[in-house]
């Protein structure tokens, strides 16, 4: 059986030299049709591994370098980093083109992969030295330089994954931190309260002043952050101050494009946001039917499965290969001292959520998550035995009550 025919799917263009944008370009190598990829990546930096940086690279155990991904040597993929995409074109019937900073236009006959990622939310004061965000190899580079210079406190506004991270990296340094959430219980709307508790209690112990319940209104300073302002007017010194407040897609260079934006571009179940347009990883919004679900997924294997799957999806655009949905298992890590806590599933939307295995007084549990009739997601710390368990068993659907069941649990549930 003869293979495609060489170089006949024209020009592609991936936007982002992100890990998805990476992974795209890794798949669509793999076929022979392909005739050329332009990947253009806003950053300077050809593509990096970004969970190191809020771990191994603040603590100072990595050099940032360490966090670099080979690129695809592949002599039909032209890498054009540093330069700034601000428009595309998606119109029907034609090819889709994209408009580049410096006002020229290029036409990609043979579509687009959109991977532009997400972007850190703001404060007012943001702007100022001393604040931080976590989000690039540039952004972790900046924060490790005044970490070193041993500030006396560090406020982390935003008790997420990347604000503990922070948290964790900064203890473990000897400097004194401050972790600022708005919620009345840390990660309480994604874990729910009793497990966002036991995520944060080795934090406490070891010193770090958690406070709940707490809006920051800006952070302030003359020629450098010197405190935040919380939401009643009150002040907390701060020397360095790190923002985790979340991401937003980056989407405002899609505007009049033809796209449906709407917190991510919306594709359809097989990634398709257009015509020979697909999107991949933070800035992509799909129906994930295996949890009845339509939103953006921020973890790093997703931008993985997700940047595989979109290539795929669009080479069939041209008859190589089949139209399939995506559909995923979430799954997300975060080290934390010497704990690990991953989450498998969703936990979107949950209604109910039980200690299955373990405790967390020991530190060493897995909590079960119910939405309607079905278990949706597993959240383990130190217990990753069990949760590479649930991940295959959320492949399919699985009732709350089978659930419970091969979990051999009997105790009330917990909101």
């Amino acid at each position: 059986m003869s293979g495609p025919i060489v170089g006949t799917v024209p020009a592609i263009a991936v936007v982002g030299a992100s890990l998805a944008g990476l992974t795209a370009v890794q798949t669509l190598v793999e076929s022979q049709a392909v005739s050329q990829i332009t990947v253009y990546g806003a950053e300077p930096h050809l593509p990096y591994d970004r969970p190191p940086l809020s771990k191994e690279v603040l603590k100072g155990t990595w050099d940032v370098e360490r966090c670099d991904l080979a690129p695809v040597g592949d002599k039909r993929v032209v890498w054009n980093v540093g330069t700034e995409v601000v428009g595309l074109s998606a119109g029907k019937g034609a090819a889709p083109s994209l408009r580049l900073g410096d006002g020229t236009t290029r036409e990609f006959a043979g579509g687009v992969v959109i991977a532009t990622g997400a972007a850190p939310r703001s404060l007012p004061g943001a702007r100022l030295p001393g604040v931080h965000v976590i989000r690039s190899r540039d952004d972790a580079v900046g924060l490790r330089a005044d970490l070193d210079a041993r500030p006396s406190h560090v406020v982390i506004v935003g008790g997420g994954f990347i604000g503990a991270e922070v948290a964790s990296a900064c203890v473990e340094r000897g400097l004194r931190v401050t972790l600022v959430e708005t919620q009345v219980a840390p990660f309480e709307r994604v874990l729910g309260a009793e497990v966002g508790w036991a995520v944060v209690a080795e934090h406490q112990r070891r010193g770090v002043d958690v406070r709940t319940a707490t809006a920051v209104a800006a952070v302030r300073g003359t020629h450098r952050a010197e405190s935040v302002e919380l939401a009643d007017g009150s002040v907390i010194a701060a020397d360095v101050v790190v923002l985790g407040l979340g991401v937003t897609p980056c989407t405002d260079w899609l505007e009049g494009s033809g796209l449906t934006i709407d917190n991510g571009v919306e594709c359809d179940a097989s990634l398709l946001a257009a015509p020979r347009v697909v999107a991949a990883g933070d800035v992509a919004r799909w129906p994930n039917h295996r949890f009845g679900e339509f939103r953006r997924v921020e973890h790093w294997d997703n931008a993985i499965r997700q940047g595989r799957h979109a290539a795929q999806r669009l080479l069939a655009e041209h008859g190589h290969g089949a139209v399939l949905d995506f559909s995923t298992v979430p799954w997300v890590w975060s080290d934390q001292y010497e704990n690990k806590l991953q989450v498998v599933g969703s936990t979107f939307e949950f209604e109910e959520a039980v200690i299955a295995h373990g405790s967390v007084e020991e530190q060493r549990f897995v909590a079960l998550y119910r939405r309607g009739a079905h278990l949706v997601a597993a959240v383990g710390l130190n217990q990753a035995k069990l949760i590479t368990r649930y991940r295959r068993m959320l492949a399919e659907p699985v009732l709350w009550t089978e659930a419970l069941a091969k979990a051999e649990y009997s105790g009330a549930p917990q909101r």
